[in-house]
């Protein structure tokens, strides 16, 4: 009896795991059933449909003031002077708009589907430190309750988790892959669609306007069985089968008109309108709720043991401040902050004061010296004349005749030499009878007047160079300045991907181009293989490339004064008729001519 109990309560606790889960599933359907309940009680309200066409006639109107986006496919006729008479007029907004929807919620997709894909690439310790440290603490804790379990229970515990974290990683890559898929062929259909009809359009919108309205009808029931299908193949992943079950896509639907009525009513249009926005309302709200489940982890989420280990330091080195502080009845950190008062002050007198005074002084001599420039040369020469003459009525005196006005310094000098040795064999007859004295006045005159015309050499030659030495001295300063500047406006004009100003993003801008030639190529491949759906695909893909192109080239072909052709070029790689020969010449020239595409100079 025991046993039998003792197995019972055996099964029960292994059983319990799985049971946990099912709640788990269980609650999170049902919350997430409540939530659409609510939302369309919500949505179908008199007040917010009203306020709901309000926000999308503002809109509208901003959109159309801020052309954001790529063109569509309309002929270049004046499009608002044919449609603006018309209610027609609204459905080249609504196409804006559902362009608008479909590549912001494209570039959602890519975003993510990018980082997880950079995961998918990394080695498998990247891969495990992910899984353990990027994705929040109860992720740590938890992967590390499971790491120690597999340890005790087998070696492999590394390899689990690694294979764990593959799994992880690909599921996320596996669904948002396919939904950005299922965006890019109906992308690439609605603008087929309207190029096939843009004629007829802008010609007679009347006309026109019913067949595209069914088109685009049908376009939303084709996207609604694509990711139907979407779901069947990905029904195998258990954490996207709760979310299958819990919530599906289903548009909206046109009441059944005959294509061949050649005219709608006001209503008409107005109703099929409105079914297109509830439709993009219904598609914004799935995609949100699939890419929160499969977006990538949040900056805070990634970085949290940075900010961690900088909230417990910060708060470490707030007690310790507090514990100092008067709040506690501490006085040092006046104490440090009266010393630090006085260290720095003492530093600015003696290293900084002291040392410019005397440069200023030093300047003010060198003012007072240059205007005493001329006294100090005439000075130089009068000594230069005196010592001529000593030098003559010395040599006429030793020698006994007369020497000429000409006559060098250097030839009388010899001559004063050569009797200064010969009086130097009796140094104490000639110093008291002789011409020794003479002879040493008259060296030390000269040397008094060598050392004065080095000076005067020496101030003039200071005098030259002084902007020089101005420039020496200031280059430091200019030096610390210029980086300052250079560090600011990195700052202030940092790169934000292919839309920023620097370096990187001129790279960025480059590498779309080559995206989109490589789309261009893969796009005729499946046209000429016969693949339909893949050539829908790549093209959607061409077309928000070009996007994320459009929107990166805008303001700085403005600035340049080239945005004119460059838009029209940009068009030109979007028509789906144009050879790609034509295309692969037009991608070529824009890497070639135009100033924002070019590569940046080293």
């Amino acid at each position: 009896m025991n046993s039998e109990s003792g197995g019972e309560r055996n099964s029960m606790e292994i059983a319990s795991p799985s049971q946990e889960n099912d709640q788990s599933k269980n609650f999170r359907t049902l919350t997430l059933l409540y939530s659409n309940y609510l939302w369309s009680r919500f949505s179908n309200s008199p007040f917010i449909g009203k306020l709901s066409s309000f926000c999308r006639q503002f809109g509208r109107a901003r959109s159309r003031r801020q052309k954001l986006c790529l063109p569509l496919p309309l002929p270049s006729k004046s499009v608002h002077s044919s449609l603006i008479l018309t209610e027609a007029s609204r459905i080249y907004d609504v196409l804006e708009d559902v362009f608008e929807h479909l590549l912001s919620n494209m570039h959602n997709v890519q975003k993510n589907l990018q980082y997880w894909q950079a995961k998918a690439e990394g080695s498998n310790a990247q891969k495990a430190y992910f899984m353990m440290f990027e994705r929040g603490p109860r992720a740590l804790i938890g992967e590390t309750v499971e790491f120690v379990r597999n340890f005790i229970a087998e070696d492999s515990s590394f390899q689990t988790l690694c294979h764990s974290a593959s799994g992880f990683i690909s599921e996320r890559v596996s669904v948002l892959d396919s939904i950005r898929c299922a965006l890019a062929v109906f992308l690439s259909q609605v603008y087929m669609a309207i190029d096939k009809q843009g004629e007829d359009l802008v010609a007679d919108p009347q006309k026109a306007l019913p067949s595209l309205l069914i088109t685009i009808n049908g376009l939303f029931s084709n996207l609604e069985n694509s990711i139907a299908q979407l779901h069947v193949s990905l029904s195998q992943i258990d954490s996207f089968a709760g979310e299958n079950n819990s919530y599906g896509l289903v548009f909206n639907r046109m009441t059944e008109v005959q294509p061949e009525q050649s005219q709608w009513t006001d209503d008409e249009i107005r109703g099929a309108i409105d079914i297109i926005y509830k439709n993009l309302q219904k598609l914004d709200t799935y995609l949100s709720l699939i890419i929160a489940r499969h977006r990538k982890p949040r900056k805070m989420t990634r970085y949290w043991i940075r900010y961690t280990c900088g909230a417990v330091g910060l708060s470490v080195c707030s007690l310790w401040i507090v514990r100092h502080s008067r709040l506690v009845g501490s006085p040092d950190i006046d104490n440090w902050i009266r010393e630090a008062k006085e260290s720095t002050i003492s530093f600015w007198t003696e290293h900084v004061e002291q040392p410019l005074m005397s440069i200023r002084d030093e300047l003010f001599e060198t003012f007072r010296k240059r205007h005493r420039g001329v006294m100090d040369s005439e000075e130089v020469q009068l000594t230069a004349n005196s010592l001529h003459r000593m030098l003559v009525a010395f040599c006429e005196q030793a020698n006994g005749q007369n020497f000429p006005e000409n006559a060098t310094d250097l030839e009388l000098l010899q001559i004063v030499m050569a009797r200064y040795e010969k009086e130097m064999v009796h140094p104490l007859k000639s110093a008291f009878g002789g011409e020794l004295p003479r002879a040493m006045l008259i060296q030390v005159q000269k040397l008094k007047l060598d050392i004065e015309t080095a000076m005067l050499e020496l101030n003039q030659i200071l005098k030259a160079n002084e902007i020089n030495f101005a420039i020496l001295a200031a280059l430091p300063a200019f030096a610390l300045i210029l980086l300052s500047i250079m560090l600011v406006r990195s700052w202030v004009t940092q790169d934000k991907g292919a839309e920023g100003r620097g370096r990187l993003a001129r790279r960025q801008r480059r590498l779309l181009i080559v995206e989109i030639e490589k789309k261009i190529m893969h796009y005729q491949s499946c046209m000429e293989l016969g693949q339909a759906q893949d050539a829908r695909y790549s093209f959607g893909l061409v077309l928000y490339t070009l996007d994320r192109l459009y929107r990166a080239v805008e303001r700085h072909a403005k600035m340049t004064g080239e945005w004119s052709c460059l838009r029209q070029d940009i068009i030109d790689l979007a028509k789906p008729d144009l050879q790609t020969t034509h295309k692969l010449t037009i991608t070529s020239r824009m890497e070639r001519v135009y100033d924002c595409l070019l590569p940046s100079l080293k």
